[in-house]
This record gives C-alpha cells, sequence and structure tokens, in this order.
C-alpha cells in the first residue's frame, strides 16, 4: 500500500530529501532511496509498504531479544520488507534483502488496527517492529504503535540504529523499548559489510537512553571480523558510558547468507567478550544463541532473579523491580 512518508524535505528539480534515516537520501523523481521502499513521485515522497507485512507472528518477548522489559510475556511481531542496510551476514536476508523497487512481494494486508486487534486477540503485552528493519516501515510502525498505546499495550522496535533523531523524536510518545543491534566498535566493518557508518547508531543509542526509551543492545560476534579483545572492551565501555545498566547480549554467529563459508563463534570467544563487559562494570551481560548465559542476577547480591530456557522464562522472582534479597533496584520495565 502507498502512503506519503513523514520526514522528508521537498527540493528543487521534483528531488526530495529523506530525513528519515542516516543515510538522509536525496531521491530524484521516479526513484527509490537506498532502502528501496520508499519512492519519490512527482517531488512527493511515499513509502511502499504501509499496511502490508511479510512476517506476522507472537514471539516471546525474550526472542528479540528483550531480557529487561516485560519477561515472560508475548509479543505480537510484525515486518515489512526491506532493509537500510546490506549486511552479508544478514540472518533474515530472504525479507530484509528484497524490495519494492526490486519488484519484491510485499506480503499481506494488514491494518494497523488489525496488528493492534491480533495482538490483543493473542494476550500480548507489546507489538515488536522485528525481523526486518523497523525504520523504513515507520509510517506503519508510528500509526499501529499509536493505536497500540492508547489500547494499553508497549511497543518496541528491534533496529539497526540508523535512524535520525528526527525519527526517534516523532516516535517518542509511543515506543518504549529498543534492542538496537551494535554490529561492530569499528566504522570500516559498518562500511564494508552493511554499507553505513558507526556513529549513527552510536549516536541513537545515546539519544533514546536520553529520552527514556528502554535500551538493550546485541552485538553478533563473527569470528575474524569483530571479535578482538580490544573491540569488546571498546563496546563494553561505549556501553558502560551511556549507562552501565543497559543489557548487553552478547550473540553467537551461525554461517548464512553471503557468509557461509565462515564457522559458527566460538563459546570462549563469547566469554572473553561477557569478561570484557563485567570488567567495564556492566551490570547485565548475556550470552545468546549458546545453552548458558541467559539468566539474569542481581548485579548487587548475585541472587538468581529470572531464569530462562532457551527463549522462554521459567521463573522471575523480584519484587516491584527490585531484588528480593538485597533490595537493589533492577533497571528495566517489569510489571
Amino acid at each position: 500500500m502507498k502512503k506519503e512518508a513523514m520526514l522528508y524535505d521537498r527540493k528543487e528539480d521534483l528531488t526530495v530529501l529523506c530525513r528519515l534515516c542516516s543515510h538522509h537520501c536525496v531521491i530524484s523523481d521516479s526513484k527509490y532511496g537506498f532502502c528501496g521502499v520508499r519512492k519519490n513521485e512527482k517531488g512527493v515522497l511515499y513509502t511502499c509498504v504501509y499496511g502490508e507485512v511479510i512476517a506476522s507472528h507472537v514471539d516471546p518477548i525474550e526472542k528479540k531479544p528483550l531480557y529487561h522489559f516485560l519477561p515472560g510475556s508475548s509479543s505480537y511481531s510484525i515486518a515489512a520488507i526491506g532493509c537500510n542496510f546490506h549486511c552479508g551476514f544478514c540472518q533474515n536476508w530472504q525479507i530484509s534483502q528484497i524490495s519494492a523497487r526490486d519488484g519484491g512481494n510485499g506480503g499481506y494486508e494488514l491494518k494497523p488496527e488489525e496488528v493492534v486487534r491480533e495482538a490483543i486477540k493473542h494476550k500480548c503485552k507489546s507489538i515488536s517492529y522485528t525481523y526486518t528493519e523497523p525504520t523504513i516501515f515507520f509510517e506503519y510502525a508510528y500509526d499501529t504503535a499509536k493505536i497500540a498505546k492508547q489500547k494499553g499495550l508497549y511497543n518496541n522496535f528491534v533496529t539497526n540504529g540508523f535512524m535520525t533523531k528526527d525519527a526517534l523524536s516523532e516516535i517518542k510518545p509511543y515506543l518504549d523499548a529498543a534492542n538496537v543491534d551494535l554490529k561492530s566498535f569499528s566504522d570500516e566493518f559498518y562500511k564494508t559489510n552493511c554499507k553505513s557508518r558507526l556513529k549513527p547508531v552510536l549516536e541513537s543509542i545515546e539519544y533514546m537512553h536520553k529520552i527514556n526509551i528502554w535500551v538493550e543492545i546485541t552485538t553478533l560476534v563473527i569470528p575474524g571480523e569483530n571479535d578482538s579483545l580490544e573491540e569488546f572492551k571498546d563496546i563494553a565501555n561505549f556501553i558502560a558510558s551511556i549507562g552501565k545498566e543497559i543489557p548487553w547480549h552478547i550473540s553467537r554467529f551461525h554461517p548464512d547468507f553471503k557468509f557461509t563459508n565462515y564457522s559458527a563463534t566460538p563459546v570462549n570467544t563469547l566469554k572473553k567478550a561477557f569478561a570484557a563487559a563485567k570488567s567495564a562494570g556492566l551490570k547485565y551481560v548475556y550470552l545468546g544463541n549458546v545453552l548458558e548465559g541467559s539468566d539474569t542476577f542481581c548485579y548487587h547480591c548475585g541472587k538468581l532473579l529470572i531464569k530462562r530456557g532457551g527463549l522462554y522464562t521459567e521463573q522471575i522472582d523480584m519484587n516491584k523491580g527490585a531484588c528480593p534479597s538485597c533490595n537493589s533496584k533492577i533497571e528495566g520495565i517489569w510489571e
């Protein structure tokens, strides 16, 4: 479904400047932006994926992963086609790397009010905008999140963090949480592997934290690409400089898409990253895509607070967001 886009400026000669993400595309008439789903038609920018989902599922919130955001709850999860990154290691490439520009199938119609209705029907406490990049279906996410908030639901983004401050400020009243992929601490990594840049991602994380969107961070550790101890320390120290309460999910890579010649990440490498995070003073550090490292402990006394098995929460032992043993505040969004 085509709908006029938000966050763009009209320029001369029927060109437009898109202010949605940090590519800041200047788009000529009849052309698409980098994402391939925003098109300029005679000086008017349109989103080509409004109200169309390529995927919709009921997921445990832990799948996002969000561990300090309504643990144990279900989240209605939606995605439209496309992305503003072109990562060779993308694990959802079948839906993220197709676009309207290339004639990709947009999926099926699901209007914002229908998304909210489905979430309520399935007893979900939140809606997740996920699987691909929610920034590039921003208008759809915005309208859905607005209705969801009116109905008492929470909203979260699973994002690469490459949106602008304008976009974050616009959706702030309706967006409760975000898991941001901090893929590396190397700008060269971003340029080579994602066709993007590092700095805007760091700025988004900092700004989300500043405007009180709950933030968790995920890094997919790829052997030989972003797995040095120095890089682990850089990421950990950056997170600590923003807020030591921000959870860091350190995830194991599995070969996929254009990275099938790589091996899976050794668990010992993840443990090195874990140690670097703890040395930097991070309170909550988790390992992903492995069988260990997903439980939540009190950072002060070490008590087990949330026990997880796979993507599911098995036990929660907290007292209104605090440790029942030492009464230390455990940061997050809880029931």
